[in-house]
């Protein structure tokens, strides 16, 4: 119902390219340019600056971004109380999770959920914890899902559901015939680790602390940025790693790989949803009330 011409320079100003907004609007580039053109000759103003292929927000740009996330927010909210009143939801609702959580804990609660309500579209981003955070601070999802133990106090967290990280390897590796090592072991082990900023390396660190155990004194061979890169690794090489127990069900099961007991060390913590603090936003409300009610197996 919003005028198409702000979705149309939204979408160019979220992926800083007229191609990809085209091809994800599914109209051609011309009719993008086109639209940002009617939109600039209006107020003229300038919303882009184009250096060869690359283009950037200017300060109009900046503003009209702004005050477009601020528009959709609010012509999300009405589609959705319009059609509550019918008992029926619709609207757009965008999750943002760690990629962790995001390949391996929501896909079953969003199947759940769009099924209870098919009117509501999804769009999932993924990123590490911080940029979850970030991206829900500049209003560019509505509620995020992570991990981690440093809490923002511009959000308020809600608990989801219980993970825990074991220390992982290949279902071979020369440690899988030991009952258990000693945490002092991680020290000479050859680890990989999650990149800076990841919520799972946050939470190693704080398990570890306790132990004497800081980061730098792990003997880290790699640090790779997805859990999925991590698994394949640990296969074909004598690497081990903490990693979530969601992630790993299905290669324990095929005796892909196998879990390290570290004697007096247990990862245990919490996936959490995060809003603003006291937003009251219907839609993420709808969404969190239905998680918190959703049975994970």
């Amino acid at each position: 119902m919003f005028d198409y011409r702000l979705k149309v320079f939204y979408t160019v100003a979220q992926r800083l390219s007229f191609t990809r907004a085209a091809e994800e609007l599914c109209i051609t580039q011309p009719a993008v340019t086109r639209h940002v053109r009617e939109i600039e000759q209006h107020y003229q103003v300038r919303l882009f600056d184009r250096n060869g292929s690359r283009i950037s927000l200017t300060p109009a740009g900046n503003i009209l971004l702004q005050h477009a996330r601020e528009l959709f927010t609010l012509y999300s909210n009405l589609e959705f109380e319009l059609s509550g009143l019918n008992e029926e939801h619709s609207g757009q609702l965008r999750v943002g999770a760690s990629t962790t959580i995001a390949q391996y804990v929501l896909p079953p609660l969003l199947a759940a959920f769009h099924q209870r309500f098919p009117g509501i579209r999804i769009h999932l981003s993924t990123g590490n914890s911080g940029q979850v955070a970030q991206m829900l601070a500049q209003k560019q999802i509505d509620i995020g899902v992570v991990e981690g133990q440093t809490r923002d106090s511009a959000f308020q967290y809600t608990r989801l559901v219980d993970d825990e990280l074991v220390l992982t390897a290949a279902a071979g590796h020369p440690l899988a015939r030991k009952e258990s090592i000693m945490p002092d072991a991680l020290r000479r082990l050859p680890l990989v680790l999650r990149e800076p900023g990841s919520g799972t390396l946050e939470v190693i660190a704080h398990a570890l602390a306790p132990l004497g155990i800081r980061l730098a004194d792990l003997h880290t061979e790699m640090q790779l940025g997805s859990t999925e890169g991590i698994k394949a690794y640990l296969q074909h090489s004598e690497g081990l790693a903490f990693l979530s127990i969601h992630a790993i069900l299905k290669e324990l099961k095929h005796n892909e790989l196998c879990v390290i007991e570290i004697d007096g060390l247990r990862i245990a913590r919490e996936l959490f949803l995060i809003q603003p603090q006291g937003d009251t936003v219907p839609l993420p409300a709808l969404f969190l009330k239905y998680a918190l009610r959703y049975n994970f197996r």
